[in-house]
């Protein structure tokens, strides 16, 4: 954001000051990333530089391999439906949020954004523990609803931001004219909510198909997802094959990333356009 013409010189020191060390700390956490990227293409089968060559085989390797297609399989099935859960459970949690006055609710609300600011180390043991109450240990049950307990804060602060500029006198009116609740939600509430819906949903995937800590508590053999085959890999036995499957966890969360980004600027132009 540019400073107004008036801004003082300490002021645009300042600023400009800000923004080169946001620039460092970006260019810090990004440079590892291209250190990673060319090591997938190697055609050594070590992780050093200078490169012997250049070569697929790794890629093929992780596509073809069924151990690490069977993590990736696993990642996407319990990101899907933990996506699914999480995406349901916290729009109806911030629908029921919105608007509402009962005594306890920021206890309510700080519960079920408690997985953002406890460590997931903590989350994982005492979902261990519980789980094992359960028999949920070491199956998909059990790791897809810890991962649902872990990405339900995503999509209930996102929804919930998202209701905050919803005229609930649209749902009024829509009852006016003889519309039931579902009617009334489907046709109304979820078209003006949509964008918070799909940026939670898609935050909710993106923390399923990268968390690892809770896969390393609850996850069996089969369970096995891919951040998990990656560290197992890392502690058993350091293969290139990792960086490829490292470099595909890094599309996926990035084109990810760049659907919640097109997302936003959507919004913002219908806002824009709303309030010309």
């Amino acid at each position: 954001m540019a400073l107004p013409s008036y801004a003082t010189p300490v002021e645009r020191a300042l600023h400009v000051g800000a923004r080169v060390f946001a620039g460092l700390v970006l260019a810090y956490l990004i440079l590892p990333l291209f250190v990673v990227i060319p090591l997938s293409f190697t055609a050594g089968e070590l992780l050093i530089y200078p490169l012997p060559g250049w070569s697929l085989r790794w890629y093929v390797q992780f596509f073809t391999d069924p151990l690490w297609t069977g993590a990736l399989a696993n990642s996407l099935m319990i990101g899907v439906a933990a996506t699914a859960l999480a995406t349901i459970l916290g729009t109806l949690a911030a629908l029921g949020l919105h608007g509402s006055r009962f005594r306890g609710k920021s206890l309510v609300v700080g519960l079920l954004v408690a997985p953002l600011a406890v460590p997931v180390v903590i989350t994982a043991v005492a979902t261990f523990y519980f789980f094992a109450t359960l028999n949920l240990i070491g199956t998909y049950a059990g790791l897809v609803l810890a991962h649902t307990i872990l990405a339900l804060p995503f999509v209930v602060i996102t929804v919930s931001a998202t209701l905050q500029g919803f005229d609930t006198n649209l749902v009024r009116a829509a009852a006016s004219l003889g519309a039931r609740p579902g009617l009334a939600f489907r046709t109304v509430t979820l078209p003006i909510i949509a964008p918070g819906v799909i940026s939670g949903a898609l935050f909710a995937f993106v923390t399923s198909f990268d968390e690892i800590v809770a896969a390393l508590f609850l996850a069996s053999p089969q369970q096995r997802t891919l951040p998990r085959q990656i560290f197992s890999g890392v502690s058993e036995n350091i293969s290139p094959t990792i960086t490829a499957a490292a470099v595909v966890l890094l599309v996926v969360s990035v084109a990810l990333m760049a659907v919640l980004e097109g997302l936003r600027r959507r919004g913002e132009r219908l806002r824009a356009g709303g309030n010309g």
